[in-house]
């Protein structure tokens, strides 16, 4: 690649572009320096691009001096370039830039070594080499620019949801989702997250209903667990009806289950999601927990891995065209209270929430039924954030905590 930088120097025009700071000896290897240094008097003194048997002839004439073995070696050397051909413009000009990035850079990190150890007592030199040299360090760019057309720009926003959100309260305040969205959802321990979306996937005229392919991981409880609420949720039936008559289940189940993807997803990362995504191309995708895919490894503290965790999660939704529903836990603020907030999902300070299209949080009634002190099955959804429909307010549904349906 160096000797073809060379031959590329050759030409007057790419080195006019390329001359003198732009373009330093130490760029180079010892040898190659010295037949760029030829190079430098040839354009001095024929202003025009020259060949590489015209600069082998200055080289040689301005070094009589050399040994019989050196001037072979040097031959040897103008022989192979020769041999090269001149790289392509903007080839050359991105090889030169990163070569020239990487000396520049040596010198500032010498700089900066210096200054720890005491022997530079100034970081000035850093200033004035970024003064100098900065717009070198600006990347060549050539940006194929995203289509603007009328078509394309009501193609891709489509205002009908895809998939249809099945809890009436909800729907008629927010249609659903569609590809490339994230959608937060946020609840406190034993409220409902779990039955929230195995309802929405699995019960009557959910996404498995609609024909979205789903796929749920899930990293808190086990699959078979989930699997279980998905089960009743499919079948509007509990577990101990289900073990009574199986058959009958069986054929509500079946109607839906092709759709419906559940593993285990413990100690998983989301690199590992979205190799999942990328493979099974689902419409669909459920991460229960969220915030348990996240890994501390590369970051200071777990906040930033929590931000960076549901900036990845978004990534994913857009490159792989899913909508994506990011279950986290609310904190203990959200503890007996109906309205709820943004501030109360764990781990929002991280600006997580900054990530989502939608994001809902899940409350429940504090008051119990005074007959017979059972916990009431009214649950409140908040639509805290939606950049979907615009709409903000609660949508009051109720839990049949057996079948794992919101109604």
């Amino acid at each position: 690649m160096e000797l073809s930088l060379v031959r590329s120097l050759m030409d007057k025009t790419f080195y006019d572009e390329h001359r003198g700071a732009k373009c330093p000896d130490r760029l180079f290897s010892k040898d190659v320096r010295k037949i760029k240094q030829s190079i430098d008097k040839a354009m001095s003194t024929y202003e025009r691009t020259v060949t590489p048997d015209e600069i082998e002839a200055l080289f040689i004439s301005g070094n009589p001096s050399m040994t019989t073995a050196q001037k072979q070696a040097y031959l040897d050397l103008f022989n192979r370039i020769k041999r090269e051909k001149p790289l392509g413009k903007d080839i050359a000009q991105e090889v030169l830039s990163k070569l020239f990035q990487q000396v520049v850079g040596e010198d500032i990190a010498n700089i900066g070594f210096d200054y720890v150890n005491g022997n530079q007592s100034s970081l000035e030199p850093i200033r004035n080499i970024l003064e100098l040299y900065g717009e070198d360090f600006v990347p060549n760019l050539n940006i194929e620019w995203d289509d603007m057309s009328l078509e394309t720009l009501l193609a891709k926003n489509n205002l009908e949801a895809k998939w249809s959100f099945n809890i009436p309260e909800l729907t008629r305040k927010v249609e659903g989702v569609s590809a490339g969205h994230l959608i937060e959802v946020g609840a406190r321990p034993n409220t409902g997250k779990t039955s929230f979306h195995a309802s929405l996937v699995a019960s009557t005229g959910g996404f498995a209903h609609q024909g979205a392919k789903c796929i749920v991981l899930c990293n808190e409880e086990s699959a078979h667990r989930v699997g279980a609420r998905y089960l009743t949720a499919a079948t509007g039936m509990t577990m101990h009806d289900i073990k009574k008559s199986p058959d009958q289940a069986r054929d509500k189940y079946e109607a839906v289950k092709k759709n419906i993807f559940i593993k285990d997803a413990s100690d998983r990362d989301m690199a590992w999601v979205e190799s999942v995504c990328k493979t099974y191309k689902p419409d669909v995708v459920i991460l229960d927990m969220g915030d348990k895919f996240a890994r501390t490894g590369g970051f200071a503290r777990q906040d930033e891995a929590l931000k960076a965790n549901a900036i990845h999660a978004r990534q994913i939704a857009k490159a792989h065209e899913c909508a994506i529903f990011y279950m986290s836990q609310l904190s203990a603020d959200a503890e007996g209270k109906v309205y709820l907030n943004q501030a109360m999902m764990e781990g929002s300070r991280t600006g997580k929430a900054a990530e989502a299209d939608l994001m809902l949080l899940i409350a429940k009634d504090s008051v119990k039924n005074p007959d017979n002190k059972e916990e009431s099955p009214a649950r409140h959804l908040n639509v805290v954030k939606n950049k979907l429909s615009g709409w903000h307010g609660l949508a009051s549904c109720e839990l049949d905590y057996l079948t794992a349906r919101y109604v």
